[in-house]
């Protein structure tokens, strides 16, 4: 074999074999008849074999070009599939989908996009890692997820911040103890009942001790919690109440009864939004994933 055939010689090839006419065969692929000749004694000559025995009225295939049609029909079937796979991946109907968010986030309005996802582009994967916002920005910066949910990042341009929606602050009780505490609820209740925290290097412990520190009051933690889920149950039993954002109460209601009340000024939030890097380009399943966040994000209650 001189050289390896083209597709495009292939596909022409095969055209003549099922056509038996290379007039025929030229109108169908839109070229002159002698353009159409040219091709297949050039693939002779590639290929080192006759392909087609032909008179004035007939054509047909040798022996050597019978052996070829199936070879040319698997090959231009896979060439298609792998094709139209690539497409599907370039319009981001196929793909892979790594997206890191709060566990707030990640519990409740990221179902809710993923399975609005997935019902346009089910055979895309969409991966979900879950971590607190300085493991959410070292995830991102190792490419190791492609998109985060989170709080702003601070002090880096590598960072592309897009805000989604605010997340307020609320006070968190049992049912019970809500007759006790006005709404809105007065920054000195803190100071009433046992405080439930979350552990220290948490961006809600970070906010809430800023807050404090503004409200002039010291709550002093009882309790240190890693899980949102023990904070819940915490407060379910009576042990204390805390300052939370709102998004995180349907962490907390696993097993135990909690309400909430609004806080009196200064009401604070927290600012949820997606974080890219800046100098990587998406790929196009997780731009079409980024893209359908912030359109859900406007209509996002908590």
């Amino acid at each position: 074999m001189a050289r390896s055939p083209s597709m495009s010689s292939l596909r022409l090839f095969l055209l003549v074999a099922r056509t038996c006419s290379f007039s025929e065969t030229a109108r169908i692929a839109n070229l002159s008849q002698p353009a159409l000749s040219r091709t297949i004694k050039l693939l002779e000559e590639d290929l080192g074999v006759r392909l087609f025995d032909r008179n004035s009225r007939n054509v047909m295939l040798t022996d050597a070009g019978a052996a070829l049609v199936p070879i040319v029909e698997r090959l231009t079937s896979d060439f298609d599939l792998a094709f139209r796979e690539l497409d599907q991946t370039f319009s981001g109907e196929r793909g892979r989908v790594v997206v890191g968010a709060l566990p707030s986030v990640a519990a409740d309005f990221l179902p809710k996009a993923i399975a609005r996802f997935l019902q346009a582009r089910s055979r895309v994967e969409v991966i979900v890692r879950e971590n607190l916002t300085g493991g959410l920005l070292q995830n991102l910066q190792d490419r190791s997820i492609d998109i985060s949910i989170t709080i702003p990042p601070t002090g880096t341009s590598a960072i592309r911040f897009e805000p989604m929606f605010e997340d307020e602050y609320v006070l968190v009780c049992r049912p019970g103890d809500l007759a006790a505490i006005p709404d809105p609820a007065p920054w000195h209740v803190f100071t009433q009942y046992p405080f439930v925290a979350m552990e220290p290097r948490s961006s809600v412990r970070m906010m809430t001790d800023s807050l404090f520190a503004a409200a002039g009051i010291d709550a002093t933690a009882r309790f240190e919690c890693t899980q949102l889920a023990t904070v819940g149950g915490l407060i379910g039993e009576g042990l204390g109440i805390s300052l939370l954002p709102k998004s995180t109460l349907p962490l907390m209601a696993v097993g135990k009864q909690i309400s909430w009340r609004t806080t009196q000024a200064p009401i604070a939030s927290r600012t949820i939004g997606i974080c890219t890097l800046a100098e990587r380009t998406l790929a196009p399943a997780a731009e079409a994933f980024r893209r359908l966040l912030l359109e859900m994000a406007v209509d996002a209650k908590f």
